[in-house]
Parts: structure tokens; C-alpha cells; sequence
């Protein structure tokens, strides 16, 4: 029965797909371009990102329920609006996983009815722990329903023998977003920690518990001492340093004074021969941090985690509780969001796959693959000749890395094999139980691959989602359906939008494979040094004047970019444009680019590379993306042209002006 209220679903779904993409023309523009968004009093040279898009800057408001507001949020919102009617339609069909999902969201009024009782049976379990592991067995059941604990531990794909998974650990244990918001001084940060004591004093008045000013303090001092020892993003992204092979008896002897197996055994996790560790001092510190603390201020710890995990799909005071701090003190935004837009993106995330085969139906015809497909081939090729053309590499590593292209799998749109959702219990009326046993649902799915091959078939993103991965390990780059529309992609458009814009999104993610962390991962995605001494030696000149580049960049006063943090994006915002550039100059077949509105081929294509990075940000959403984000913000995004030749050419940039870069200070890798 579930299959064919399914299968209607989708046939109605279907008939949408004709009216929706039946356009004469660009979505955008006369050729794909927003020309009304541009202020051509700005020297392209001074500032590209202002002299593309200085006009939409200075007419265009965030939303009151945004952080920021940009390209990837029109397409967001357009997604959740798609994604909206599918779950209302859903939701008239009683025993639909998607539509009970969403209608239990919804239903305020039986939330409300059922207040704290819901996770009422956890809070007393931690409260009534008899010792610290007693308390961790309790936190242990907890942890694969979503409630956080002081590790995390999961199924992952082994990066050293990449066709067998192997259970990994590593640092966690804190609610703000890094370690930094505990340790740095920084009188806005010190003002977050503030209001951050003050949100978990509130959380524990309204689950009824006393004195919670003075267990706040306690909780927050305890969170603190795990900060020292995490480690930073820039160590965490290391491949190599986040590679480490423990046996089960090294979590005592390595990380003593925390019941290691105890806690594996209460989440249900198999004793293994061997474990991935990603930061073992961070888990040697925070096992410490355990031991020196005392049983009230765990158990006050453990219950804040229940409360604050859950905080969103309680009654109304603990919402708007958890919203004015995640929302408005860490990020600005000044209005949560409509409960319908929380209730698409909580469906969405529990039961992705099964939502998005209705979205595929609806929103992502034949044709639009068909097209992404021939752009992937394209900026393909186009990698493989610049790979080809290198007079860096070695002669041996240079087969190696075509070989490695050669290797790739593409995956456009969706799944070709959907998850299968008939073992998870969805109730109309049982909002935190849906929660948690979704959570739940997706532990035991990744435990369960422990012993079997690789499912190379398996996506981690849903098809609603605007963004796209690289993933060296399984050797693939992966775009879902939502990404796949205007401005990043519109098959009316003219093609050097569509190259500027997903094309090199395209080179984005193949280029990953070689970023200074990818380019470990050998054709077989195993995490290897296959490079000769002398590469990587030459490559890493090269990355770090792209270091030094973009710690320049002051977007907050006092506030750089990390250069060394946003590395990885950096490269490869700078090899998916010189790509995909190439592979725009081969699609015209030695013609010259027709003239559009006065705008050359080349200056479309940079144009178009600008138009997708259009953003503008609330300053506590900055500086927290300046602390936390891997990706630089979309105007230094957007500045990554002044290290391409084509772009001064096409633009008359010259000496003097503020983004140029003499050709040897240009930084040129792939």
C-alpha cells in the first residue's frame, strides 16, 4: 500500500514538470545575466564583485528569517516552496511516511498538549544515574536519536582501504559553533558566551529544574575545558593527521578516565578490531575533562543536551528559546522562520530520499540531466587537457592524475538506487518520537555496512538540496536536481552563463580531487602519497601564495578570511574557473563568441561566475563564517578572477587598479 499511495503521488507530481520548464527564454535576463543587479560606475578592476552585482547589493534586503541572503537561498527558498506543495499533497494521504512526518510538525496544537513529556523518561534517567558511568550508558542510548554526546562515533568509508567501512570517532561535545566562541578573547564572542549561560539557564527553568543559574555556569566551565582540547578546523581538515588507527583497548589506555565500553555497547556499536580516531589528543583531553568534572555538572550537562538537541520540536518556550539564541544572538536573524519552512526542511532531513522522488518527477526533467550530462563531459575534457599540459608534475604523477580523472564517477540529479524507508515507524502525532527514531533509523543504516561492500551507489545529499560534493574516497563528484537551475544552470541561457556559473561549479568539485587535501587520495580513492617529494614540494609554493592572497581579506574590521581554513574551497574555486573557462573556449569550435547587449563571450562567462556568488550577510552570520565556513565569502569568492589572464583581458584591468595582481603574484596551480 505504501508504494502505490506513493506512486500516485509521483503521477501527479509528473504533470507539473511540462508547465514548469515551458520558457521562450532565459530565466534571468536577456541571456541569463541580471544586468539591472550591476553598478557600472564600479571599475570591474577596483571591485568585480560591485561592478557585477553592486546594484542588487544596495537594493536587495535580507529577509527578516535569514542569517544571509544570495543565489544558493533564492534557489533554497524555491526549493522548500516546491517541496512545500509535495508534502501538503502527502499530507492529505494518511500513511504516508512524508505526509504523517510533516503533519506531526505541524500539529503545534498536540505539541503543546504533550509539553516536556516526550523526553521527560531521558531527563529522569540521566538525573537518576548512580555514578558517571551509569550516566554515560543513559547519554549512550541517547546519542543515536540525536541527542550530542562528548564523541561522535560512526560508519565510515576506510580512506586507507576505501572498499570497506570501518567505524570512526572523533572530537565533540560543544553547542556553540568552535572552539574559538569558548576561547577567544574577543568582547563580541565574550558577549555570546554570556547569552549562551544565559539560554541554558532558561532551558533548565523551563524543564523545571532549580537553581539553574549556578548549573548553567557549571555546564558552560565544563564546555570550556573540552574547547581546550579540541582541535582547530585547520588541523581537523588534515587528512593525514585525521587518519589514526586505534584497537579497542587503546581508547582506555590512550583517552583514560571515560567508560569507553560502556558507552559503545549502550549506543549498540559492535566491539571492533580496529577504529579511525580524528583527533586523538582531542579525545585523551576531553576524557580528562570527564574525569575532573563532577557528577551534578555531567548530569546538568547531559540533560542541556537533551534540551537543546530537541529544543525546536518542543512546545513554543522551548522554540522560541532555542531560536533567539542559534538564530539571533549567534547569527541576527531578527524572525524565525514559518513553521511550514522548519516542516519541509525537518521532512526533508529524515526522510530525504523518499521526499525526493517525488521531487525528481516533479521538478527534474529528462532533458535538464541530459544537458548537465554533456557540461560534465565537457569540463571534463577540459581538466584532462590542463592535467595533460602541466609542466610542474612529474611525468609519473601527471599519468597517475589522468588516470585518477579517468576514474571519476559523476553523479547528476539523483539516486539511481532510492533508500528504502519501510523499517522506520512515522506517527502523525508523535513529533519528538518521529525525531528520534528517524536519528536512530540512520545510525543503525550506517552500523549495518560494517562487513559489506562499499554501496557506491549511495548519495549525502537529497535531490531538494542546493549545493554539490566531491567525495575522494569513493572517487566521485555529485550534483543533486536543485542546484541544476538558474543562475547556476538554465539550458536558455546563453552558454558562457551556464559555463560560468555550473560549469564552474563542475570544476569546483572535480578540481577537490586535487586540492591540497583531495590530491592525497590516489585513483583508487585510497588516501595515499603517490606524488613525488619534488611535486609536492612545487604545489605547496603555489598554495601558499594563495594563503598569503586571501588572509589580506579583511571582511569585518579585524577579521580576516583564514587562509589556511578556506585552502581546500579556495583551490578549488581556482581550478573550477580556469576549467571551465577552457572548456567554454573548446564548446565554440574556434568561433568567436557572439557579442550579447555589448558584453563579450569572456566577460559573460566571468559575469556569470560573479552572478552565483551574489550574497550579502548579517555581521553575526559573517563573523561566525569567518570563525567556522572552509568557504570564503561570496565577494571573495568572486575576487578569485584576479588570478586569471582571460579575466584582466577581458575587463581592461590594469596596473593600478585594486584587484590587480602582477602575472608572477597570479596564482596559477591546475
Amino acid at each position: 500500500m505504501r508504494f502505490s499511495r506513493l506512486a500516485s503521488l509521483i503521477l501527479a507530481s509528473s504533470v507539473a514538470v511540462t508547465a514548469l520548464y515551458a520558457q521562450d527564454g532565459p530565466r534571468i535576463g536577456t541571456y541569463g545575466f541580471d544586468t539591472k543587479g550591476m553598478d557600472t560606475s564600479v571599475k570591474p578592476g577596483a571591485d568585480f564583485d560591485g561592478y557585477a552585482s553592486g546594484n542588487w547589493e544596495m537594493t536587495t534586503e535580507i529577509p527578516a528569517d535569514r542569517a544571509s541572503w544570495g543565489m544558493f537561498h533564492v534557489l533554497q527558498d524555491q526549493s522548500l516552496e516546491q517541496t512545500h506543495a509535495i508534502l501538503e499533497e502527502a499530507a492529505k494521504r494518511p500513511g504516508t511516511k512524508i505526509g504523517d512526518y510533516y503533519t506531526s510538525y505541524m500539529d503545534e496544537a498536540t505539541i503543546a498538549k504533550k509539553g516536556i513529556a516526550p523526553v521527560k523518561p531521558w531527563l529522569t534517567a540521566l538525573a537518576n544515574a548512580k555514578d558517571k558511568t551509569a550516566l554515560v550508558v543513559e547519554a549512550g542510548k541517547l546519542q543515536p536519536k540525536g541527542v550530542g554526546g562528548l564523541f561522535s562515533m560512526g560508519v565510515t568509508q576506510d580512506s586507507k582501504a576505501p572498499d570497506t567501512y570501518i567505524v570512526m570517532a572523533g572530537q565533540s561535545g560543544l553547542s556553540l559553533p568552535d572552539r574559538d566562541f569558548y576561547l577567544k578573547d574577543d568582547a563580541k564572542l565574550a558577549a555570546i558566551r554570556t547569552a549562551y549561560q544565559a539560554y541554558l539557564a532558561q532551558l533548565l527553568t523551563l524543564a523545571g529544574e532549580a537553581n539553574a543559574e549556578a548549573r548553567a555556569a557549571g555546564v558552560l566551565a565544563f564546555e570550556k575545558s573540552l574547547a581546550t582540547a579540541h582541535w582547530s578546523r585547520v588541523e581537523s581538515r588534515d587528512a593525514d593527521k585525521t587518519y589514526n588507527k586505534w584497537t579497542f583497548a587503546d581508547f582506555e589506555a590512550k583517552a583514560p578516565g571515560y567508560p569507553w565500553a560502556q558507552w559503545q555497547s549502550a549506543m549498540g556499536v559492535p566491539k571492533q578490531a580496529a577504529y579511525i580516531v580524528r583527533q586523538p589528543s582531542a579525545l585523551t583531553g576531553e576524557a580528562q575533562a570527564f574525569a575532573a568534572a563532577s557528577l551534578p555538572v555531567l548530569k546538568d550537562y547531559y540533560m542541556l543536551r537533551v534540551l537543546k538537541g530537541y529544543a525546536s520540536v518542543l512546545p513554543k518556550p522551548f522554540e522560541q528559546a532555542d531560536f533567539a539564541f542559534t538564530g539571533t544572538v549567534l547569527s541576527g536573524v531578527p524572525q524565525q522562520q514559518p513553521r511550514w519552512k522548519r516542516g519541509v526542511s525537518a521532512t526533508s532531513g529524515a526522510l530525504g530520499e523518499e521526499v525526493g522522488k517525488l521531487y525528481v518527477a516533479r521538478y527534474f526533467p529528462p532533458a535538464s540531466k541530459a544537458e548537465m550530462d554533456k557540461l560534465v563531459v565537457n569540463v571534463r575534457a577540459a581538466m584532462h587537457d590542463r592535467l595533460a599540459g602541466l609542466t610542474w608534475m612529474a611525468p609519473e604523477t601527471k599519468q597517475k592524475a589522468l588516470a585518477k580523472l579517468a576514474a571519476f564517477t559523476p553523479k547528476i540529479g539523483y539516486p539511481t538506487k532510492w533508500r528504502d524507508y519501510s523499517s522506520l515507524a512515522v506517527s502523525r502525532d508523535d513529533l519528538v518520537g518521529n525525531v528520534a527514531r528517524s536519528s536512530e533509523f540512520e545510525f543503525r543504516r550506517g552500523l549495518a555496512k560494517l562487513g559489506k561492500p562499499i554501496d557506491r551507489t549511495e548519495w549525502f545529499m537529497t535531490p531538494m538540496t542546493i549545493n554539490a560534493y566531491a567525495n575522494p574516497p569513493m572517487n566521485e563528484i555529485v550534483f543533486p536536481a536543485a542546484i541544476l537551475q538558474a543562475p547556476f544552470f538554465d539550458a536558455k541561457a546563453d552558454p558562457a552563463i551556464n559555463y560560468g556559473g555550473i560549469g564552474a561549479v563542475i570544476g569546483h568539485e572535480l578540481s577537490h580531487h586535487f586540492d591540497d587535501q583531495g590530491r592525497k587520495y590516489d585513483p583508487t580513492g585510497k588516501l595515499a602519497e603517490w606524488w613525488t617529494a619534488e611535486d609536492v614540494a612545487r604545489f605547496k609554493t603555489f598554495t601558499d601564495k594563495l594563503v598569503a592572497q586571501y588572509n589580506l581579506y579583511e571582511p569585518l574590521p579585524g577579521q580576516h578570511v583564514n587562509g589556511s581554513l578556506t585552502l581546500g574551497e579556495n583551490i578549488a574555486d581556482l581550478a573550477g574557473l580556469t576549467v571551465a573557462y577552457e572548456a567554454y573556449q573548446k564548446s565554440l569550435n574556434g568561433k568567436p563568441a557572439p557579442v550579447i547587449d555589448g558584453m563579450t563571450g569572456d566577460q559573460r562567462f566571468y559575469l556569470g561566475w560573479a552572478q552565483v556568488w551574489r550574497s550579502k550577510e548579517r555581521e553575526q552570520s559573517l563573523r561566525q563564517q569567518l570563525l567556522t565556513d572552509p568557504h570564503s565569502p561570496g565577494a571573495q569568492r568572486v575576487a578569485m578572477v584576479r588570478n586569471l589572464d582571460p579575466w584582466y583581458a577581458a575587463f581592461g584591468v590594469k596596473d593600478g587598479d585594486a584587484l590587480f595582481l602582477s602575472p608572477a603574484d597570479r596564482v596559477r596551480i591546475w
